[in-house]
């Protein structure tokens, strides 16, 4: 696939305050959630329906540029203190496109972390059909998705500014409702 046939959203987001272009398809809520394939720690693909559980549970995507980053770090540690949140059949994964190695020395780092940790360096599958892959940076935009266990997108929060938080209060919110 050329980056010609790709959507290209100029000015989505910004990083520190310079524009940046959106490759992919605009998510919209109540649309059918599009497929990926993503890669776990052990190296094992994750695709939608396995992280659905072929809809036994809804899904908290939190979608990271780097977890080697302060603001990532810090996001991916607010989610993970407040999973007890979540009902029971919500399944959590900060997804980047940080390699699974080290995905797992940044959890090492940490202590007890629940979130699942999930990798898009392979094919950008989930950047490109979440419309999330920055053109100019090939990195995820910072991005809160839920997806309900009908394989509908139950909520969207695209963080404008790549290097700000996102509403948490807002996307547990959501995931709960989703569940």
């Amino acid at each position: 696939m050329s980056v010609d046939s790709i959507q290209q959203r100029s000015g989505a987001v910004t990083f520190k305050g310079k524009p940046m272009t959106l490759l992919g398809p605009e998510l919209r809520v109540g649309s059918p959630a599009p497929q990926f394939d993503l890669t776990a720690g052990d190296l094992s693909p994750v695709n939608l329906d396995i992280l659905l559980d072929e809809g036994k549970r809804a899904a908290l995507l939190i979608a990271v540029p780097s977890l080697d980053t302060s603001v990532c770090s810090l996001e991916s540690q607010k989610f993970n203190a407040r999973l007890g949140e979540l009902p029971g059949d919500v399944g959590a994964a900060v997804v980047s496109m940080d390699l699974p190695f080290a995905q797992a020395r940044w959890c090492g780092a940490q202590g007890e972390i629940k979130l699942q940790m999930l990798s898009d360096y392979r094919d950008r599958s989930f950047g490109l059909n979440y419309g999330l892959l920055i053109a100019e940076l090939g990195l995820l935009a910072r991005a809160i998705v839920v997806v309900g266990k009908d394989r509908t997108i139950a909520y969207v929060q695209i963080v404008r500014e790549v290097a700000d938080e996102p509403d948490y209060d807002a996307a547990l919110k959501a995931a709960a409702a989703a569940a």
